[in-house]
């Protein structure tokens, strides 16, 4: 077992230093897109499923919580907290439109809009992203292998290279932790 964990370690770090090398421009580039969008008075939508939409809620979370330092809130929504919602809109509309009627309920111009997606074919997510770039909103895509179909819906797309669930994961929130530090060193930092 011991030489599984040091794989998976080291599985890891090799993700990471590919995302340090080819990714950190996209993720500058997010953080300065949503240290606008919230100077300018827009908000944050952002889901996913499964894994994804735990990444999302904690998105969300930081972002109208706090990540690092004290604040003011932020505005920022998970479309997949609300049971309610999602068995309505999946009973009565289908699984796939779970995130674009919400769009289509809360989403305006300027807003930024990201869809998590390990595999980037994720129905409900391209749904809502092409929704939300027909309303004016920047979408935004936490991909993973290749980006798949949504990664042409997204203004920006940040494709992890990796082809594992857990690694891509292991990614996207990591991706989430650096853009909450930067959007709060450059709105509330002294």
């Amino acid at each position: 077992m011991l030489q599984q964990v040091r794989e998976q370690l080291q599985a890891h770090q090799a993700v990471f230093a590919l995302i340090e090398r080819d990714l950190s421009p996209q993720i500058s580039e997010l953080a300065e897109l949503l240290t606008r969008a919230f100077m300018n008075g827009n908000k944050l939508l952002v889901m996913g499923n499964g894994g994804s939409a735990a990444d999302s809620q904690h998105f969300a979370a930081e972002i109208v919580g706090r990540f690092k330092m004290e604040r003011r809130a932020l505005p920022a929504v998970a479309l997949s907290t609300d049971t309610s919602i999602l068995t309505a809109l999946g009973n009565d509309y289908g699984f796939d439109s779970v995130f674009s009627r919400q769009i289509e309920a809360l989403a305006a111009a300027g807003d930024v809009v990201i869809g998590l997606s390990t595999s980037g074919n994720s129905p409900n997510v391209s749904r809502a992203l092409e929704l939300a770039r027909s309303r004016g909103c920047r979408t935004v895509g936490l991909l993973g292998k290749d980006g798949g179909s949504i990664r042409e819906l997204c203004d920006l797309a940040l494709i992890i290279p990796a082809q594992d669930t857990p690694r891509i994961q292991e990614g996207h929130i990591t991706v989430i932790h650096i853009v909450c530090d930067l959007v709060e060193k450059a709105l509330f930092a002294q």
